[in-house]
Order: C-alpha cells, then sequence, then structure tokens
C-alpha cells in the first residue's frame, strides 16, 4: 500500500526537493550534458549522412530512390526508441536511474562507433544494409532512454525554484553534439566529395569514441537522485512501473506525446530533412556545406536559447512559454520554407536558425523540467520515456519518411515541408490547453502532476 507524501513523517525546514547537494548537482549536469552531446552527435552525423551519402554507398540497388531506402534506415531507430523507452525506463523506475544513464551511453557509443567501419554494399553486398540498420536500431534502443534519463535526473536533483533553467542546462549538450556533427560535415563539404564517400565520412562516427569514455567516467561518479532514494527509503519503488504508467499515468503519456510534436518533429525536418531538401534548389545543387553550416549557426543559437526559455518558464510558467512557442512555430511555417527556395545562402542560415535556434527551443526549453513534473515519482522514468519515444517515433522517424516520399511526388515541392512544420505545431499548441501548470511541484509526489 502506498503512502502519499502528505503522510510522511516530515521535518520541520526546507521541503525535500529544496535540499541540494551542489557537487551531486554539477556532476548531474555534466553527465547529462555529455550524454546529450553524443545522442545528438550521433543523431546529426546519422542524419547528415544519411542526406548526403547514405543512399548511394549502402543502398545502391534502389537506383534513383535510394535517399527513400536511406531515410527508412534513419528512421528506423524512431522505432526502436519507444522499445528502448519500455525497457530502460522500467529499469530506471524498479533499481534506479545512474544504472540506465550508464547502459544508454555505453549502448548508443558502441553502435556509432562500429558504423564507422562498416563496409558497404559495393564490398559485402546485401549485408551492408543489413548491419546498418541493426546498428541504427541499437542507437534506438539506448537513445529511446537518454533524454529521459537526462531530464529526471537533472529535475529530480536541481531546486524546485530554478528547476526550469537547470533541466535545460544538460540540453546545450544537444547544440554541442549539432556543432561537432554539423561542423565535421561542413568541413567534409569542402573536401573532394570521392574522397568522403570512399573513407572520410566514418571519421565522424569512429570520434564518437573520444565522447563515450569521456560519458562512462563522469557517470561512473554519479550518485543516485534523492527522489529514488526517498522512495527506497519509504519502500515506494514500484515492482512494476510499466503496469503503473498504464493504469495511472496514460493519459498524462497522451499529453507528453502531443506536447512533444512541434518540438521533436521541426527539430527534424529543420535538420536531416531540410538538407536534402536544400540539394533539389538550384541555386545550392552541388553544394554539401550549406546545409551543415546553417545547422551549425542554429546550434550556436539554440545553445543560449534553450536555457533562456527553460529560466524563463521558472517566472512566468512551463505551459505559458510551450504554448506561445508552439505559436511561433504555426507561425513561421509557411514563410520559412518558402524563403529556402529563393536561392540565397543568407536567408538558409537565417531560417535555419530562427527556426532552430529560436522556435524548436522555445518548446524543448520549458519541456525539459514540465515532462518530469508531468509524472509521479514511482513511474516518472518510464511515462516520460515513453512520452518521449512514441512521439519521436511518429514526429522524427515517420514523418521525415513520409517527407521524403510527398518530396519526390511532387518534385520537391516546399508546401510539404510547409505542411508538416505547420500541424505538427497547432498539434503542440493545442495540447498545452490540456495540461495543468507543474512549475515548483515537488517530484517526492506520488501522483501525477498533468
Amino acid at each position: 500500500m502506498h503512502t502519499s507524501p502528505l503522510d510522511r513523517a516530515v521535518p520541520a525546514g526546507p521541503r525535500r526537493d529544496e535540499v541540494v547537494d551542489p557537487v551531486q548537482l554539477r556532476s548531474a549536469t555534466l553527465a547529462s550534458s555529455i550524454g546529450s552531446a553524443l545522442e545528438y552527435y550521433d543523431f546529426y552525423i546519422f542524419g547528415l549522412a544519411t542526406a548526403l551519402v547514405f543512399g548511394p554507398l549502402f543502398f545502391a540497388p534502389f537506383g534513383d530512390a535510394n535517399i527513400i531506402a536511406s531515410f527508412a534506415a534513419f528512421g528506423i531507430a524512431y522505432v526502436a526508441r519507444p522499445l528502448g523507452g519500455f525497457i530502460f525506463g522500467f529499469i530506471g523506475d524498479r533499481w534506479g536511474r545512474k544504472v540506465v544513464l550508464l547502459s544508454t551511453i555505453l549502448l548508443m557509443g558502441s553502435a556509432s562507433f562500429l558504423i564507422g567501419v562498416l563496409p558497404t554494399y559495393s564490398q559485402i553486398g546485401a549485408a551492408a544494409p543489413i548491419l546498418l540498420v541493426s546498428l541504427r536500431i541499437l542507437q534506438g534502443l539506448g537513445a529511446g532512454a537518454e533524454q529521459a534519463g537526462a531530464t529526471t535526473l537533472i529535475s529530480e536533483v536541481a531546486p524546485a525554484r530554478r528547476r526550469g533553467f537547470f533541466a535545460a542546462l544538460p540540453f546545450v549538450g544537444i547544440q554541442l553534439g549539432t556543432l561537432l556533427g554539423a561542423g565535421t560535415f561542413a568541413l567534409l563539404g569542402l573536401v573532394n566529395q570521392k574522397v568522403v564517400q570512399d573513407w572520410l565520412w566514418r571519421v565522424p562516427f569512429l570520434c564518437s569514441f573520444i565522447l563515450i569514455a569521456t560519458a562512462v567516467v563522469i557517470r561512473l561518479r554519479l550518485k543516485e537522485t534523492p527522489v529514488f532514494q526517498e522512495l527506497e527509503k519509504h519502500q515506494e519503488v514500484v515492482k512494476n512501473p510499466i503496469g503503473a504508467v498504464v493504469k495511472s499515468s496514460w493519459r498524462t503519456v497522451l499529453k507528453g506525446i502531443g506536447i512533444r510534436m512541434a518540438e521533436n518533429g521541426n527539430s527534424s525536418i529543420y535538420s536531416a530533412v531540410t538538407v536534402s531538401f536544400l540539394g533539389t534548389v538550384a541555386a545550392f545543387k552541388g553544394d554539401k556545406a550549406i546545409g551543415p553550416v546553417a545547422l551549425l549557426i542554429a546550434a550556436g543559437v539554440a545553445a543560449l536559447a534553450v536555457v533562456f526559455f527553460g529560466a524563463l518558464s521558472d517566472r512566468v510558467g512551463r505551459v505559458k512559454v510551450y504554448r506561445y512557442g508552439a505559436l511561433f512555430q504555426a507561425t513561421i511555417a509557411i514563410p520559412a520554407f518558402y524563403l529556402l527556395t529563393l536561392g540565397q545562402p543568407w536567408l538558409v542560415f537565417v531560417v535555419v536558425a530562427i527556426g532552430t535556434g529560436i522556435g524548436v527551443q522555445s518548446t524543448l526549453g520549458p519541456q525539459c523540467s514540465l515532462l518530469p513534473e508531468m509524472f509521479g515519482a514511482t513511474r516518472r522514468f518510464t511515462g516520460v520515456a515513453l512520452s518521449r519515444e512514441v512521439s519521436a517515433m511518429v514526429a522524427s522517424g515517420l514523418v521525415p519518411f513520409v517527407i521524403a516520399i510527398l518530396l519526390a511526388s511532387t518534385h520537391n515541392s516546399w508546401v510539404v515541408l510547409a505542411g508538416f512544420s505547420l500541424v505538427l505545431a497547432l498539434i503542440t499548441f493545442g495540447t498545452t490547453f490540456t495540461i495543468r501548470e507543474t512549475k515548483g511541484r515537488d517530484l517526492t509526489a506520488l501522483e501525477d502532476g498533468a
């Protein structure tokens, strides 16, 4: 029989989730940031390799449709991510947050490194795309709990009054990963493309080993979060957190999926899909650097913006910042993608910087603390993981694949990109009206907050 936090004997003084260990807070922030950097480094180098080299190297038999096959391989990770969320979410709520964060970083990093040594279709035939897809699935399984772990960890360690700010800090790691990935491919765009396709594309994947080693060393030193320790102390750890989510939090999971559509979907659209689309614009044909350079600029803007919007949610509320961020993304969708067709590099840089650096971050910033605050302590990791990864499967996995097909059938019409961006933003905008404000919530509470 679970007890309410109100039934526990609580000594006079600071609220339990206001007692903060500054050393643990710094360690958690650093550990989460390095993991986020690796996940998004993996995400961007795979996405950019999908748009630029994987088609002819691994899917040559598909002919002109190799780019669609390549995006299918890109998207398969998002099918695996919910499964990873189930598996690692269960472990995180049953045995603690730390063990998951170690497991996911090893799984993602090892898969990325092995992609860097894969033989291509011309070397081993059909085994090459099979192995590529298999490693992409392993990436997806690990990524399925990495960001859920990061948001849960830092939210359960940070002070409640500044949780939005601290929970957003690790997501600067996302921009670091983006800067590393996009910067690498921007440099590759300046090199002879035959050299890139022959061997140089492998280097970004092999370099992931550095991030793996750094993250593992840091995460080995982590302590378990105070919230999970509190659950263990009061014998409130549930044996079946997935069952608890299904029974008590399925509505909250649906809300979590809805609020992620704009952030997650538009992140993929402005990155991997737009990079591929730019290659069809007459003025940019043959220019392999413009997309990565645009992402590089956007990542610099986003590194500041995500923390700003997280901190803003501490002042005015998570839901309000989220709602207007989604509305902003909906408002810019049509003009943004039209401007990409005008063939002006500076417009590409401005559009991607605003779309990704401002629009996406205006929802990601408050999301870092909002999602963990939406769920009760006993099923938080599982609930956050499922909300994140089911939405990722749809918005970042299925949507880019469908867009690639529609672009091929509409002679690469920009309207396809604008339409999907607009719809995803409106879904999130509407969902915000179903969510209660969670700012400053006690994360030791057992009931859901949204």
